[in-house]
């Protein structure tokens, strides 16, 4: 935990006070952003506070009361439920604005963590709770130089991979057949030679199983892999190293000489939509403006409607990217929620609208990188449908 950062990004944004608080492990975020460890027993109510300035402090229960000493600040023990409720009123006296893991409405989900029950006493002592939202995202979602290379070197691995599974499904089509789940496992080894891992497996989709965004084959289901036959790839990983981040790409395909009218057009229309969100990301952070995860959305969200296919983008355009695939910065995203979080310098999101009809999917993902003064796109960008 980086206490004097987080005092100062309190400060900057006019916050009194983080209140971090758990049970049973319900709230993974406190314990990455405080650097607790993931594996002691929490069977009882902690809280714990950190002031736009001054020593932080503690709230733990008696049978408990070691596992907040790893952190900085004054302690104080329960056991009653009263004692409890007094020492958080001790704790919260000096402060108004308290930011917690709530999201308005559960706005943001992801990040809306405090129970209802929680949020009415703390209100009850007249505390307004605000979201930690952009707070999470600035010590969650940023990366470190060592992280942004580690960004990198994933991509070099999984774009090799991605050209060569492509190509591995062409050889095999023409050579005896082959089907989603052992391409699939191809994936899987080469991620392997490359030192990459991946907390799920590669999505690997055929016709119409591409239409399905979160689709899967396994080796009881897994369809073949055929002449004339549509394919997407979703492709995820990150270097087996202390620390690294994922790079997420999807990229498709047909297997055969000519794709049909149709597909090319779907996946004209995706591509166009996605330029647009790029195009949009890079501008605003070329002319310095502040700019939230929904405002990424409404551009692809606009071109793709604009084309006729609005009912058939069905997802979000993007979600960040970190130590895990989705990570806990900004999501570009309208649709699904109003996400409000900032677009942060050094962090990192997919750009991924898809169109998914009956007969097949197209979507097309490719990964953006924010700094202070400018916006790129980390790796290749798919601009037609791969012939396999």
């Amino acid at each position: 935990m980086d206490l004097a950062a987080i005092q100062a990004v309190l400060r900057d944004r006019n916050i009194d006070a983080w209140l971090f608080y758990d049970h049973h492990h319900r709230d993974a975020i406190a314990y990455h952003v405080l650097g607790l460890p993931d594996n002691m027993m929490v069977t009882r109510r902690w809280f714990y506070l950190i002031p736009a300035k001054g020593e932080p402090q503690k709230l733990v229960h008696k049978i408990e009361a070691g596992h907040l000493d790893s952190l900085p600040g004054k302690k104080r023990s329960y056991s009653a439920w009263q004692e409890l409720f007094d020492g958080l009123k001790q704790m919260l006296s000096s402060y108004r604005d308290v930011a917690m893991q709530y999201s308005p409405n559960n706005g943001v989900f992801t990040i809306s963590l405090v129970d209802a029950g929680t949020a009415e006493l703390i209100r009850g002592m007249g505390k307004n709770i605000v979201s930690s939202g952009d707070l999470i995202a600035q010590f969650e979602a940023t990366w470190s130089e060592e992280q942004i290379q580690s960004h990198f070197a994933a991509r070099d691995g999984v774009d090799k991979i991605t050209e060569a599974a492509f190509k591995e499904i062409g050889r095999r089509v023409r050579n005896g057949g082959t089907n989603e789940h052992a391409i699939q496992q191809w994936i899987l080894e080469a991620f392997r030679r490359e030192n990459l891992v991946t907390g799920d497996p590669p999505v690997v989709a055929v016709n119409a199983n591409s239409a399905n965004p979160h689709y899967g084959p396994d080796a009881n289901h897994s369809a073949q892999i055929r002449e004339g036959d549509f394919v997407l790839l979703d492709i995820w990983a990150k270097k087996n190293t202390p620390n690294a981040v994922y790079y997420d790409i999807t990229w498709t395909g047909f297997v055969g000489p000519s794709p049909s009218d149709r597909m090319r057009e779907i996946f004209q229309i995706v591509r166009d939509g996605r330029d647009a969100g790029i195009k949009f990301v890079s501008d605003s952070i070329a002319a310095e403006k502040q700019i939230c995860g929904w405002q990424v959305d409404d551009p692809v969200r606009q071109s793709i409607t604009k084309a006729g296919y609005g009912d058939y983008f069905v997802h979000r355009t993007g979600h960040s990217i970190g130590v895990e695939v989705h990570g806990s910065g900004a999501n570009m995203d309208n649709l699904e929620v109003h996400d409000e979080r900032r677009v942060l310098p050094n962090s990192c999101f997919s750009v991924e609208p898809g169109i998914y009809l009956q007969e097949f999917g197209v979507r097309s993902e490719v990964n953006m990188l924010v700094r202070s003064d400018k916006a790129e796109v980390t790796g290749r960008m798919q601009s037609e449908l791969v012939i396999i």
